[in-house]
This record gives C-alpha cells, sequence and structure tokens, in this order.
C-alpha cells in the first residue's frame, strides 16, 4: 500500500510544487484579460467558473483513458506506477498546461494554429489535417463503443443507440458551451472522481483488514509482467497503451475550448495542470486496483487471456465487488456516460478546428451547421467500421500528436529566450518512444514489427537527431 499511497502523494505534490513552478516559469499574468473575457460572444467564447472550467477540463480529457489505459497498462505490472507519476508530473500535465496557455495567449487558437505559429506552415497543415482525423476518431470510437454496451444492456438495436447518440453529439456540438456541457458535465466530471475515490477507500479498507494484498514496487517487479511480451513490449508500448494518465496529444485538443472559458491566466494551472494531475490520480488508482484485484499482475494477464474479457469488463467486476449496487451505477457511468461526454467534445473541437483553419465565424448557428452536418456524416460512415479497428490506430496518433505539441513548447520558450529543456527533454524521450513503437510494435496494432533492438535504436537514433535539429534551429534566438 506503500506504493500505491506515494504515487498519490507525489501527484498531488507535483500540482502544487512544480505545477506552481511551471507557472511561473511560464509567466501567467491576470493583468492580461483572457479570451474569454475580450471576446465572449455567448457561444465558444463563454466566461465560467473555475470550479466548473476544471471540471469540463477533466471530463473532456479523461473519459475512458485514465480507466482503460491504467488497466491495460498494468499488464505490464507494478512499472506503470513510475510512467504515471512522471510522466503526469513532469509530461502530461505541463504538455497540457502549455497548450493551454499558449491558446490563451493567441487568443483561444486551436492546436494547429498554434503548432504554425512556433513551427511553421508545414506543421501547420500536418496538424490541420492529423488533429481532425484523430478527432473524427474519437469522436467516433467512442460514439460505437457506447452504443455497443447499451445495445448489449438494453437488448435494444445498435442502430438506435448510434443514431440517439449521434444526434446528442450534434445538439451538443452545436449549442453555446454553458448550455449542457457547462451544466451536465461538472456532474459527470464529479461521478467519474467519486467513482475512483471510492475504489480507492475500498482498497485501503480491505487493505487495512488484510482482505486485500497490495503488492509494492520492488526492484523484482522491474519486469514485462504482460503474457505476450514478445508482442507486447515493455518498451515503448507500454508508454503507448498509459498515455491519458500519463501523457495525451489529444488533451491538447480540448485545452482551447477551456481556454476560451477562463477568466484569469492564473486559473490555467487549475484547470490545466490540475486537470491531468486529476487523471494521474484515477489512473493510478485503477491501475492499482487492477493489478490486485485478482492477486497480482500475473493473474490479471492471465484472466484476460484466459477468459477474453476486456477493460470494461475488469470495471464492472471490480465495482460490483468492492461498491455493491452503489458501484454498479458507477460502472455504468464510467463505460458509457463519460465516453460518450469525451466523443462530443471531439466532434466540437473538430468543428472549432476547421472554423479556425477557414477564419469561418461561428457565432450563428447556421454556421455552425456548415461545418457539423459534413462532419457528422463523415463520423457516421466511419462508425460503420469495427470499433478494434478505430481503436488501434489511436494510441499511436495520440502521442505523436502529443510530440508535436512539445516542440512546440519548447520553440516557444526558445523564441521568447526561455531555457527549453522543460518541454524539449520530454519531447525527445516521446519522439524516441513513437519511432520505436512504430518500427517494432506488431502489424496488427499499427506498427512494422521490426527486430527490437534495431528498431528500438533507430528510434534512439530519430530523437537524438530532433534533438539536434531542434537545437540547430534555434541557434538564431540565442543572439
Amino acid at each position: 500500500m506503500i506504493t500505491f499511497l506515494s504515487s498519490i502523494a507525489a501527484l498531488v505534490l507535483g500540482f502544487f510544487l512544480y505545477g506552481k513552478f511551471v507557472e511561473r516559469f511560464f509567466g501567467a499574468s491576470d493583468e492580461r484579460t483572457t479570451p474569454a473575457v475580450r471576446v465572449n460572444n455567448g457561444v465558444d467564447y463563454v466566461p465560467m467558473p473555475t470550479w466548473k472550467v476544471f471540471t469540463i477540463e477533466f471530463l473532456n480529457i479523461a473519459g475512458l483513458g485514465p480507466i482503460f489505459g491504467a488497466i491495460l497498462g498494468a499488464m505490464y505490472g507494478p512499472i506503470a506506477y513510475l510512467w504515471i507519476v512522471l510522466g503526469c508530473i513532469f509530461m502530461g500535465a505541463v504538455h497540457d498546461y502549455f497548450s493551454g496557455m499558449l491558446s490563451v495567449r493567441s487568443n483561444g487558437a486551436s492546436i494547429p494554429e498554434i503548432v504554425g505559429k512556433y513551427l511553421g506552415p508545414g506543421f501547420q497543415n500536418f496538424m490541420r489535417i492529423f488533429s481532425l482525423l484523430l478527432l473524427i476518431f474519437v469522436g467516433v470510437a467512442f460514439v460505437s463503443g457506447p452504443a455497443g454496451l447499451l445495445a448489449n444492456l438494453t437488448a435494444g438495436g445498435l442502430e438506435i443507440w448510434l443514431y440517439s447518440i449521434f444526434a446528442y453529439y450534434l445538439i451538443a456540438t452545436l449549442l453555446p458551451i454553458n448550455k449542457i456541457i457547462g451544466r451536465i458535465y461538472p456532474a459527470f466530471g464529479a461521478a467519474l472522481l467519486i467513482m475512483a475515490l471510492g475504489i480507492a477507500g475500498a482498497m485501503i479498507y480491505y487493505g487495512i483488514t488484510g482482505d486485500l494484498v497490495i503488492h509494492e514496487l520492488q526492484l523484482s517487479s522491474f519486469r514485462n509482467w504482460h503474457h505476450n511480451p514478445t508482442e507486447n513490449l515493455l518498451f515503448p508500448m507500454m508508454f503507448i497503451v498509459i498515455s491519458c494518465g500519463a501523457l495525451s496529444g489529444f488533451h491538447s485538443t480540448q485545452a482551447p475550448m477551456m481556454a476560451r472559458c477562463i477568466r484569469k491566466e492564473s486559473h490555467g494551472r487549475h484547470v490545466f495542470y490540475g486537470a491531468m494531475i486529476a487523471e494521474g490520480v484515477v489512473a493510478i488508482i485503477w491501475a492499482t486496483a487492477a493489478m490486485n484485484f485478482f492477486g497480482n499482475a500475473g493473474n490479471l494477464n492471465e484472466t484476460m487471456m484466459v477468459d477474453g474479457q476486456n477493460p470494461a469488463w475488469v470495471v464492472n467486476e471490480i465495482s460490483r465487488s468492492w461498491l455493491g449496487p452503489v458501484g454498479a451505477v458507477f460502472a455504468v457511468i464510467g463505460v458509457i456516460a463519460c465516453p460518450i461526454t469525451t466523443g462530443d467534445t471531439a466532434f466540437r473541437s473538430a468543428r472549432l478546428t476547421i472554423a479556425d483553419v477557414f477564419k469561418f465565424d461561428q457565432s450563428s448557428i447556421y454556421k455552425r451547421l456548415i461545418i457539423s452536418i459534413p462532419l457528422f456524416a463523415v463520423g457516421f460512415v466511419l462508425s460503420r467500421l469495427e470499433f478494434a479497428t478505430i481503436w488501434k490506430y489511436l494510441g499511436l496518433s495520440n502521442q505523436v500528436l502529443a510530440v508535436v505539441v512539445l516542440w512546440t513548447g519548447a520553440m516557444y520558450l526558445a523564441k521568447v529566450k526561455k531555457s527549453h529543456w522543460m518541454l524539449s527533454l520530454p519531447a525527445t524521450f516521446m519522439t524516441i518512444v513513437c519511432a520505436a513503437y512504430l518500427l517494432v510494435a506488431p502489424v496488427k496494432t499499427g506498427g512494422l514489427f521490426l527486430d527490437p533492438f534495431w528498431g528500438t535504436s533507430a528510434g534512439v537514433l530519430v530523437g537524438v537527431g530532433s534533438m539536434g535539429f531542434f537545437l540547430f534551429s534555434i541557434r538564431k534566438f540565442r543572439r
């Protein structure tokens, strides 16, 4: 239990200590007027209370990520603790903070426009296409997944649930952000946190009574516990599987929505850095629960392999067993409602991204429909694909997006003549991870399945080369 409690404490301290350092280093100042106050068009630019913006941001970036990703990451063993804690504090939360605050400083611009501002038009056009595709795939994944679960629970038709969720998505995408998202998302965000805290409380209780053995992170656990380690290499695959609980590029597409809603720059640490820390806490809780509910990480693997179960089943089993009927309700919220609330903000972000590209004003519902109808038509066509087919392309794409945003933040720091290492070192590390994954991961998960040694070595060369190119590019800013 020491590892579990220490991990939670480290994340909380990370918010107060490193988060404050990042905020001061960035130079947040309440003397600057935020876009929410300056524009305030009543649709996408709407000043809202900090607690509400925080819960919306948390729900936007969370959904199933810190639950399913943490459970799948737990299959690699207790070493997942290190990636979640260190990745969240020094990479993920910093990534989210810079994504949001650079958007605040750029009048609430979408992430492709921010990338273009600091990395040039080539990266901007790449990001416009790449991030838009990622947002659509996330939206589609969070339509087909919940629709399938609802169809199984209600014995209803899949088509009916698909149409129903898409209809809700369209309404939530079109209406002003404070009408649906601003009203119901805080409640769902709170439910997701309460669910995680309930699981944490149950673990602590059963650990104290001796009914549950919570294993510690020890030197002997520094190995790959996965039942198929040949295809599921600890490095780099765990760093892709556990994304939302440690570092996720998808978050950078959501941050601009809240950048248009915060009242003061000082609120950015609570909203952007804080929401990521909260997600890390949720990930730690679920990774610990998954590793110990079945005995240890090895037994988790055996259960998942022999019984052919998935993370949704694990959530349901743990919630019902430890929290009873209340847990069953929270399980439904966790695996159905929360993904839906992530999916609709993905489509909303896609609308805003397209609007930013074409400088298309979104103040009238007619203009929002012009973008939304074709967008949802494409989404509906893609929803006919198998969920597994959609999902396997999201992991690597998600972290590639994070890499570009980290390099963007590093370039911003170089241009304002500040030390860039806070972002350039994480960017280099994640460049290595993504390049290695592309080379060594199995073909069915988006890789080339090359020899692990040579593939990883090539990934290291790509990462080091990227750092070298970056240092060469910023030499003019040092004069």
